[in-house]
């Protein structure tokens, strides 16, 4: 019995290396040389979510802004922008799609305002939210 559980142990120990190897890889493509990257639109960035409605979607261009174009703390102007930009109808209460993401623990309200006005920022579940659970991928 010793020998299969040996055996399975260096079988996981394998798999984890492999795991490790994958996602240096993965990392190392994503740090390609900045002079070559060009930058993605929020439009493109919102195409390769799976996003179902509008507050999925305030989630993700809360997170275009907050984490792809590194504006730190964002407002109810700047996610109206966002869905502009993406050419995707505003929800006519923004402040509710922002209120129903806090209740799911995806957003929080920022330290201080931004142009004199209330702001947020994403959560860490919110980051791994739109990271791993509403990429196009992941659809079963």
């Amino acid at each position: 019995m010793d020998n299969l559980e040996e055996k399975v142990a260096n079988l996981e120990d394998r798999i984890n290396l492999l795991e490790k190897a994958i996602l240096k890889k993965e990392s190392n493509l994503h740090s390609t040389n900045k002079e070559t990257q060009k930058k993605q639109s929020i439009r493109e960035f919102l195409s390769c979510k799976d996003l179902d409605g509008d507050t999925q979607k305030t989630l993700a261009i809360a997170y275009f802004f907050e984490v792809s174009e590194k504006k730190g703390s964002f407002n109810a102007d700047d996610l109206k922008s966002g869905f502009a930009d993406a050419k995707f109808k505003a929800p006519s209460n923004i402040n509710d799609r922002v209120n129903q993401n806090i209740k799911l623990g995806y957003i929080m309200d920022a330290d201080e305002k931004k142009d004199s006005k209330k702001s947020w920022v994403l959560t860490d579940t919110g980051e791994k939210e739109v990271e791993n659970n509403l990429n196009k991928e992941n659809e079963q």
